[in-house]
């Protein structure tokens, strides 16, 4: 194990107040990550899971039935039954006003796309929910990176103090010196 490798989890108990027995896989993932030098973050769309035909359908249908192009369509088809119905048929209408039959295939329409698209919406929330972990664990291993970073700055500046401090006592030693020669009493020639 790198020395690198080491302080990262070495420093884990610091940084998040837990053993790294007691962190989450997430959390130690990303700590590999971090130690390792590797990147967490690519493509979101690696953690999309395979769909089966009536998911695909179900999104499919949800994404139709949630667009303006329906909404105009659907307008358009209830104009031409009530117009088909009320004016040019008048008499031999196969379904006269108040459009009982248009009435109930709208309700089945309605039965059937609701559930629809909540299997969607389903999916779609399953979805958001990997990549907000995905997005999680991204986060933390930033997180791990600003932290490892501030620890090498502090040793930097502990190690600049450390030398700056060894000057300090060197230049004071020899000050020390340089006063205790320039000291000496007028009658004594003895050097020291």
């Amino acid at each position: 194990m790198s020395s690198d490798h080491s302080r990262y989890f070495d420093s884990a108990p610091r940084w998040f107040g837990r053993r790294l027995e007691e962190l989450d896989e997430r959390v130690r993932r990303a700590l590999a990550h971090a130690s390792e030098r590797r990147a967490i973050s690519g493509d979101p769309s690696r953690c999309a899971v395979p769909s089966s035909f009536g998911e695909r359908l179900a999104d499919r249908v949800a994404q139709l039935g949630g667009s303006w192009t329906f909404i105009l369509l659907f307008t358009l088809l209830l104009v031409v039954w009530a117009g088909v119905n009320t004016w040019l048929l008048r008499s031999g209408a196969f379904d006269p006003y108040p459009y009982v039959f248009l009435n109930l295939l709208l309700s089945m329409i309605a039965a059937l796309q609701a559930p629809v698209i909540m299997m969607s919406q389903n999916r779609q929330a399953a979805k958001d929910r990997e990549m907000a972990a995905y997005d999680y664990e991204v986060n933390v291993k930033a997180e791990i990176e600003i932290m490892a970073l501030h620890d090498k700055l502090d040793a930097l500046r502990g190690d600049q103090l450390r030398e700056l401090l060894a000057r300090q006592q060197a230049q004071l030693d020899l000050l020390t010196g340089l006063v205790a020669k320039l000291s000496v009493p007028a009658g004594d020639t003895t050097p020291r």
